[in-house]
């Protein structure tokens, strides 16, 4: 199962901050969050939001071992 993370935004809409979900891809993974919350799904797909797969920002889909960790990031803003 992969360790999947929300951070700021993300997780108070969603409710939570972290879960043990069984998953063979990101893009199945993101499908299966967007599934179970119409909230999250909004949140998710909005702009800027990022994804790290095991501490490294990824774009596009990958495939998730066992051990994974995905974790989900909303846009940053600095100054």
């Amino acid at each position: 199962m992969a360790r999947v993370l929300l951070f700021g935004r993300l997780s108070d809409v969603a409710g939570w901050r972290s879960r043990d979900i069984a998953s063979d891809t990101l893009t199945a993974l993101r499908d299966l969050l967007c599934g179970e919350d119409a909230h999250l799904a909004e949140a998710l797909r909005a702009p800027g939001v990022q994804v790290a797969l095991d501490q490294a920002i990824v774009r596009g889909d990958a495939a998730l071992g066992p051990r994974s960790e995905v974790a989900f990031l909303p846009p940053m803003s600095g100054g």
